[in-house]
């Protein structure tokens, strides 16, 4: 009997034949490069998200406290002289990194609903401090007067967006193929089996707090390269990447895509992205409703999420062979 699977070539074929029309985006819709560059960013944070939630079964609703960490780390440094962007980047995951392993011991050892309090308050936390210190974030202004030096000394950011896209590209798939390392190694594995029965997994003598430890700094490391991401393209923070409203909206490109697929935040990110985009062109007075009709829509019809439904298209494609 045939495995209901596709064959690892094919799916290396898919794989390479999504980043190829993803670069090709830059001549197809050379006037939308603003918004695909933030589609790649906000995949990459949707990715970092499901590496602590749907690979290492951590319930967070606050991951905005590292994209904001990790925004306002690079956007700091270009503001006081130090605007080189992949320093910025190494700066913005290491603090994220080290703010993630950190809160990761009050979060690993709570329950379900105990972590969900305690991200959401670190994140409200966060984003009250940003406020009250205007005087080093811009408070509810933004962090302005930022001076993000060209890329490799040689690529300044434009006004039409084509550095930005080409470095946010570059980056995002870069941080993407080091996701997919480490989470196809024995440490993910290790998370896997740990989300799917944590009990046996310390019955077998796995280190399960200390790898749910790594996960979750590994995790805001990413979302705050993502931020930072996204403070040197548009040169400016605002105080929203730091708070509640965008670690809800996250989770909910990340639903929309598929937890614990590779591939669910990106492909949550893009359909999300743009028709939130297109609803706001066609209706910006009550675009909002119908993009909550979308979403309810696609969540009841398409369980797991983009991924999951194009998954069980593929399963009875293959058992009709």
């Amino acid at each position: 009997m045939k495995p209901i699977t596709l064959s690892s070539e094919k799916l290396r074929m898919a794989e390479v034949l999504f980043w190829l029309l993803v670069a090709s985006s830059f001549f197809i819709a050379p006037d939308h490069l603003t918004l695909l560059s933030q589609i790649l960013i906000f995949g990459l944070f949707a990715v970092s998200l499901d590496m602590a939630l749907g690979y290492a079964g951590i319930l967070t609703v606050g991951h905005a406290a590292f994209f904001g960490a990790g925004a306002y780390t690079a956007g700091l440094l270009a503001k006081h002289g130090l605007g080189e962007p992949f320093t910025g980047l190494l700066a913005a995951l290491v603090v994220a990194g080290m703010l993630g392993y950190a809160l990761s011991y009050l979060v690993v050892r709570g329950a379900d609903l105990t972590r969900l309090m305690i991200t959401i308050g670190v994140c409200v936390l966060l984003f009250e401090l940003a406020n009250r210190l205007s005087d080093i974030s811009g408070g509810s202004d933004g962090l302005q007067g930022m001076d993000v030096k060209p890329v490799l000394g040689l690529f300044e950011f434009d006004l039409f967006g084509k550095t930005a896209f080409a470095y946010a590209f570059v980056v995002v798939l870069c941080v993407f193929l080091l996701v997919r390392l480490v989470l196809r190694s024995p440490f993910g594995l290790a998370l896997r089996g740990i989300h799917d029965n944590r009990k046996r997994m310390m019955a077998i003598g796995s280190p399960v707090e200390s790898r749910l430890r790594m996960a979750y700094g590994f995790s805001a490391a990413v979302a705050g390269v993502a931020g930072a991401l996204m403070a040197q393209t548009t040169q400016f923070v605002g105080i929203e990447s730091i708070s509640f409203n965008r670690s809800a909206e996250i989770l909910i490109i990340l639903v929309l895509g598929g937890t614990g697929r590779l591939y669910g935040g990106l492909v949550g990110a893009i359909v999300y992205m743009l028709v939130h985009d297109w609803f706001a062109d066609l209706n910006p007075e009550y675009w909002m409703f119908w993009l909550g009709v979308f979403l309810i829509a696609a969540v009841m019809l398409g369980r797991g999420g983009i991924m999951g439904a194009l998954s069980r298209r593929i399963r009875i494609k293959e058992q009709a062979r």
